[in-house]
């Protein structure tokens, strides 16, 4: 089995998650990709994220219907901080995982617990971001895959801002993700048209 795992808080997701999954499934041979919402991403710890509940269904509208995409929630169930090296240890020894992360994440991966186990567990598939030197990276991991995709300048931080103020954000998130949003009042105030109302409710996977 070849796995590729999209962790992150996908608060919300958005096209720029399943563009990266899907590339990476198709140039590394996977056979599926989860994508793998934390539970309590440490390195965010003191920025609100949205119940893990709500991003966990947002996650699994978004790849219903999206064949070798999956959702996989064993972050979510997991109590205390989330850190990757413990979430590959619960894959088997004989199952190829490939991590799919943006290239600024990469860029963090001295910080990471026990980074070194991590890189030599998991296959990295860099996804590129604007403003990050590749070469720069390349020095820095040399073992990593960059991934041949286009580069999509977008983040669940911009389309949370974009919400909270009405901007119109119905293009960035799949159609079955803004209805969810707009149902369950997630991000933003109530107001304009594609305002919605203030939730109720109190992005580690480098």
């Amino acid at each position: 089995m070849r796995t590729g795992i999209l962790g992150g808080t996908f608060d919300p997701i958005h096209i720029a998650h399943l563009h990266a999954a899907q590339t990476a499934r198709h140039q590394a041979g996977l056979d599926r990709v989860l994508i793998m919402p934390a539970g309590d991403p440490w390195q965010k710890s003191e920025h609100g994220v949205s119940p893990a509940r709500h991003r966990l269904e947002m996650a699994r509208l978004a790849v219903e219907d999206v064949d070798g995409l999956e959702v996989d929630d064993r972050e979510v169930d997991r109590d205390g901080p989330t850190y990757t090296i413990d979430t590959l240890g619960t894959f088997p020894d004989d199952e190829q995982v490939h991590l799919v992360m943006g290239a600024d994440a990469a860029l963090g991966i001295p910080s990471w617990k026990e980074a070194d186990k991590v890189r030599s567990r998991a296959t990295l598939l860099v996804v590129p971001r604007p403003g990050v030197d590749s070469t720069v990276l390349a020095e820095l991991i040399p073992e990593a895959v960059f991934l041949d995709m286009a580069v999509l300048e977008i983040s669940g931080t911009e389309i949370r801002e974009m919400a909270s103020r009405g901007a119109p954000f119905r293009f960035l998130v799949p159609e079955v993700v803004y209805e969810y949003i707009t149902a369950h009042g997630l991000y933003a105030e109530s107001g304009s048209d594609d305002r919605v109302g203030a939730s109720t409710d109190t992005e580690e996977v480098p």
